[in-house]
């Protein structure tokens, strides 16, 4: 069902100096100040693509993105970036400590390119809600340089683990390594045997893509093939650049992520009330709240840890998740409805707290980071949570649903800079 395709990646040549002061974290991750430091390691780290600057006297808001273009071509120009003579498979390993318990793990993805399918042909699945300035965003970046500068992230259903065993089987050579400052090891190679990237392409000709991470880019790519109307035979615009794992990778990690909530309308005591109203509530010092709800993750308890200013807060507990499913109006299943994250903002932050919205939302992985933020400020509040599972994300997107926006966190995030494919390498 999935078409995938070797390629000829560009890559960073020797000329470009030491790879750690090239690459970066994916560019929606990327904060100002970030972005700022990164830049600053070297005038060819990859951020100087991924998120050009607008400058004082540029007469247009999409000046930035001809900027990135140009400068794509003056480091291909000057061998800043060179291109792989044949094309290949690429093999990306992250080898890392978990943070949710501290194991150390290494995710394998391959990185190839996908052929892109409307979601209603049911070969690639989204799970998540998308935002339409994001992808303005990316389109603008991908028609003025014609490149896929970021792998996006996709999963492959592989109940019968071929995948991995093809991928472990597969003779791939080393091209890159580098740890970066999260203490995250990563590796890049490539297989050009032409026996293995067939038995590879084969397996997935019969197999579904979840995407994992990267929605706004993949319907960017969508929207950007769209355009150029009807054409005869392949072409590259028909194709994104993709790392894909194996759901069966025993590297998958997914981490919660935390929602930070300022300004709301509802009084503590009142908010309190509601909460006894649909959850068991106990009051526990917010110091104590990330490990309480971190021990019920993986059972059928729904746990939440209402982080609130004075630095005692409360431990939600829904024992019954079904009664989720009766609370929650409008369309959606079953599952939709039950899961941690629906609960969070239908139940606990809109009937509660009288938040609607995202706008009043930030978010963070760090739970510590959720409880200094609240302790410091009188109006602000802050909600713990478990993660969902591949399964889960798994389920909702066969039945075609989405979840809400900031429901999956894979850990680690891929790393940019390591690969990328322009559409004049094809």
């Amino acid at each position: 069902m999935a078409e995938i395709r070797p390629f000829q990646a560009q890559r960073y040549t020797e000329a470009a100096g030491k790879i750690e002061d090239l690459v970066a974290p994916p560019y929606d991750v990327i904060s100002p100040e970030e972005r700022a430091i990164l830049g600053e390691k070297s005038p060819y780290n990859i951020v100087w693509l991924t998120l050009p600057e607008s400058l004082p006297d540029d007469r247009s808001k999409f000046v930035k993105y001809a900027r990135s273009a140009a400068r794509l071509a003056e480091w291909r120009r000057d061998g800043i970036l060179g291109v792989d003579a044949e094309p290949g498979i690429y093999r990306f390993q992250q080898t890392f400590l978990d943070p949710w318990d501290g194991i150390e793990r290494t995710r394998t993805a391959m990185v190839v390119l996908l052929k892109l399918e409307p979601y209603e042909k049911g070969v690639v699945l989204p799970h998540e809600q998308t935002f339409p300035k994001h992808k303005e965003d990316r389109l603008r970046l991908l028609e003025a340089t014609r490149t896929h500068l970021e792998c996006i992230f996709g999963l492959v259903e592989d109940d019968d683990r071929r995948l991995v065993h093809l991928l472990e089987e597969a003779p791939f050579g080393e091209l890159a390594s580098v740890r970066t400052e999260d203490g995250v090891s990563h590796g890049l190679s490539r297989c050009v045997d032409e026996e293995a990237i067939q038995a590879i392409s084969r397996y997935m000709m019969r197999a579904r893509v979840w995407i994992a991470d990267g929605h706004h880019r993949y319907e960017t790519a969508l929207k950007f093939r769209e355009s150029l109307g009807p054409k005869e035979g392949p072409i590259p615009e028909d194709y994104i650049l993709i790392a894909l794992s194996s759901m069966k990778d025993t590297g998958l990690t997914l981490l919660p992520t935390h929602r930070i909530v300022s300004g709301f309308t509802t009084s503590l005591n009142e908010a309190k009330l509601k909460l006894e109203t649909y959850f068991n509530t106990r009051r526990m010092g917010n110091d104590e709240l990330p490990e309480a709800v971190k021990e019920l993750s993986g059972s059928n308890v729904r746990a939440f840890g209402i982080v609130l200013p004075g630095q005692v807060g409360l431990l939600a507990t829904m024992d019954d998740p079904s009664i989720a499913a009766r609370l929650i109006e409008g369309e959606g299943s079953n599952l939709l409805k039950q899961l941690d994250v629906s609960i969070l903002h239908e139940i606990i932050l809109k009937r509660c707290f009288g938040v609607e919205g995202l706008d009043r939302i930030s978010y963070t992985r760090d739970p510590q980071e959720a409880i200094r933020v609240v302790e410091s400020s009188q109006d602000t509040m802050a909600v713990l949570t478990n993660p969902p599972s591949v399964e889960d994300m798994r389920k909702i997107a066969e039945a075609g649903e989405k979840m809400p926006q900031k429901s999956t966190y894979y850990y680690p995030k891929m790393l940019s800079g390591l690969v990328t494919w322009s559409l004049q390498d094809s």
